[in-house]
């Protein structure tokens, strides 16, 4: 720090602390503080060094000139606190599904208060801020608070320090472990099983701690047929398949919080059968059943030629029995003269028999 003066009369100037403490009078040194170092002392200059700094030298300095009257001029020194490299706590290793834990950052020694920021892997989520004074300096902390569950497990949280006096951040990381129950499921091949193929059935589980061992069975009992039934840690390999191995197969496996199991039933189709298809890269899908079409054909033809029948037979039945009035009597005639005189017969009886409306 430098104080000059325009014009002086061999007077001295001297340096005083926020306490007013004199540090300085001309060039002599009033306050045994290894730290302040004198630079230069003249009749118009007095300069001083301060070294290794801290909170206890930020205020107001004075440079006084001992003239009738004194006069003085002032300078604030603003010393920046520099903050801690934070840490976290409230990590649980491992934490468990379900569990709610607080995780909390702290940062000490700052001066003005540090900023923190919270990141869940490379995505900023928002915490609560809390600040303390402590003489000249600050202590942030801030929180974050959630529920467990598996899709925490191997999440990066990252407390991210900002402050003026540093050109990087401070930043730390915890990485959550998170304990969890087993999940199963059995997964098979895309292909239809057929007599005499080869078959695998592979037990896919999550879970943490990893679940294991992988146990297999069949119909609730023990794999019946250990030679060519093969198990090979989560894998069961059929190695030729036949239809005694039509059935449930089920997978258990278990860790320190639970046991899961999975099930598939096995139908196993003769190579002759035209349901399912032999084609390795169909990915399981059936052609159509020739058979069953067949069949509905052969219904439909039979019905259709049972109807012309019943058709047929009627009409050949009641043709030429709708004879008219007049010829009734002409086809009991024993000729064809008997029927004509049958028939004019028949109209005269018919006139007979008209009545007449006046």
């Amino acid at each position: 720090m430098t104080c000059r003066v325009d014009y002086n009369d061999n007077t001295s100037l001297q340096w005083s602390n926020p306490a007013q403490q004199t540090l300085f009078f001309g060039d002599k040194k009033a306050l045994r503080d290894n730290r302040i170092e004198l630079i230069r002392a003249s009749s118009q200059e007095l300069t001083i060094k301060i070294g290794d700094v801290s909170l206890s030298d930020d205020g107001l300095y004075t440079c006084s000139l001992f003239t009738m009257p004194v006069k003085t001029t002032k300078a604030f020194l603003t010393v920046l606190g520099v903050p801690s490299r934070p840490e976290i706590t409230g990590f649980t290793k491992p934490a468990m599904e379900g569990d709610i834990i607080t995780l909390t950052c702290s940062t000490l020694g700052s001066k003005p208060a540090a900023n923190i920021r919270w990141f869940r892997n490379d995505k900023e989520v928002q915490g609560s801020k809390e600040l303390n004074a402590t003489g000249k300096s600050f202590t942030v902390r801030s929180s974050l608070q959630f529920q467990v569950d598996k899709g925490e497990d191997g999440v990066a949280y990252t407390c991210s320090v900002e402050h003026v006096s540093l050109s990087n951040l401070y930043t730390t990381t915890e990485v959550l472990e998170v304990h969890y129950a087993p999940r199963l499921e059995i997964s098979k091949p895309q292909i239809d099983p057929l007599e005499g193929q080869y078959f695998k059935l592979e037990c896919v589980s999550i879970g943490n701690p990893i679940p294991e061992p992988v146990l297999w069975s069949k119909d609730g009992g023990e794999l019946p047929d250990i030679e060519r039934m093969i198990v090979e840690g989560r894998e069961l390999t059929i190695t030729t398949l036949n239809k005694t191995d039509n059935g449930t197969y089920r997978c258990e496996a278990s860790n320190h919080l639970g046991t899961s199991t999975a099930e598939y039933k096995l139908f196993v189709y003769a190579k002759d059968f035209p349901g399912p298809t032999t084609d390795p890269n169909a990915l399981g899908q059936h052609g159509p059943d020739h058979a069953l079409i067949g069949g509905v054909v052969a219904v439909v033809v039979f019905i259709t030629l049972c109807l012309i029948i019943v058709l047929g037979r009627y009409l050949a039945r009641h043709k030429g029995t709708y004879l008219t009035h007049e010829a009734k009597g002409a086809e009991d005639a024993p000729d064809a003269d008997t029927a004509i005189i049958n028939a004019e017969g028949n109209h005269l009886h018919a006139e007979e028999k008209k009545e007449y409306f006046i």
